[in-house]
């Protein structure tokens, strides 16, 4: 930064869209403003209204090093330590994958079928399984106030971020954390079990993006050498779990579909339900059991 003049915002936007245009990342100077804006609790209107507003050297130097991760590669949202899903402002951690519209596809696709159960019983379970930052449990108990949620995962820090996020967004009353590797320590039955489970065969994680290989977890990434690992543990012990009429909707990779389906339809459920992601591609298949339904 220039010596002797006061650090504004004007200055800073200018130093951080040059600095990330320079590095090649995309949408530089959004990303620049986004840091800005995080750093100095500052908004858009408030660079546009008054671009020479001073910055003090501390926050500055906070801001230097955020452009500076930015640049290297760190993804926007590790940096600010939060990021938005389905209008929630949710906090990240080293151990939680970062959540991403597609998974927002799950949600959209299990509103229905929560609702019917709310109607029907005037209250329902959610399990969701490999809760991260809670994504999709808190999603669904935002829309839902009847609803309760039980959050599991392997990893003691990603509940611990999943619990905070309940509790900022205050829904922790009706949501619960298990630390369970899948099923292994779950109790109960349950209306709902969702998941966007690791699916990423091994061999193809070096081919990722930078971002997600270098900054996402990879146990929430690894799924098996055909990618379908997951699947099967959930697949060959979701029933046991499931209320009657309950039902399991899973994020899939683009062209797991048949083969997620091949797998669940072995342990006797039905496809119900799919959906597709704003790109067009496979991303969400749902099942049941029509046999316990039937009963």
């Amino acid at each position: 930064m220039a010596e002797g003049g006061p650090v504004t915002l004007e200055v800073l936007l200018r130093l951080g869209r040059d600095m990330l245009l320079k590095a090649g990342i995309p949408d530089a100077a959004l990303d620049a403003r986004l840091l800005v804006e995080r750093f100095t609790g500052t908004t858009r209107t408030d660079a546009i209204i008054d671009p020479l507003r001073p910055v003090d050297s501390e926050t500055s130097r906070k801001i230097l090093k955020a452009f500076e991760r930015r640049t290297a590669g760190e993804p926007l949202h590790r940096i600010t330590g939060s990021r938005q899903f389905y209008g929630l402002e949710l906090s990240l951690s080293p151990a939680t994958l970062e959540p991403r519209p597609d998974t927002e596809t799950l949600v959209d696709a299990m509103l229905p079928l929560v609702r019917k159960t709310v109607a029907r019983r005037g209250s329902c379970r959610i399990l969701d399984l490999g809760t991260g930052t809670g994504a999709i449990a808190l999603a669904l108990l935002s829309q839902f106030p009847e609803a309760t949620a039980t959050g599991v995962d392997v990893s003691a820090e990603a509940l611990a971020t999943a619990c905070a996020n309940a509790e900022r967004l205050g829904l922790s009353v009706r949501f619960s954390a298990t630390c369970s590797d899948w099923f292994q320590n779950v109790a109960g039955l349950y209306d709902v079990i969702v998941s966007n489970p690791p699916y990423i065969p091994r061999d193809d994680i070096a081919g990722l993006a930078r971002d997600v290989r270098e900054h996402d977890p990879r146990a929430a990434l690894d799924g098996g050498g055909d990618g379908l690992d997951a699947y099967r543990r959930i697949a060959a012990e979701a029933a046991r779990f499931l209320d009657d009429d309950g039902t399991i909707g899973l994020e899939i990779g683009f062209d797991q579909r048949q083969a997620v389906t091949s797998i669940f339809e072995g342990q006797g459920f039905e496809l119900l339900g799919s959906a597709k992601d704003l790109g067009g591609d496979d991303r969400v298949v749902i099942f049941g059991l029509p046999v316990r339904s039937q009963a």
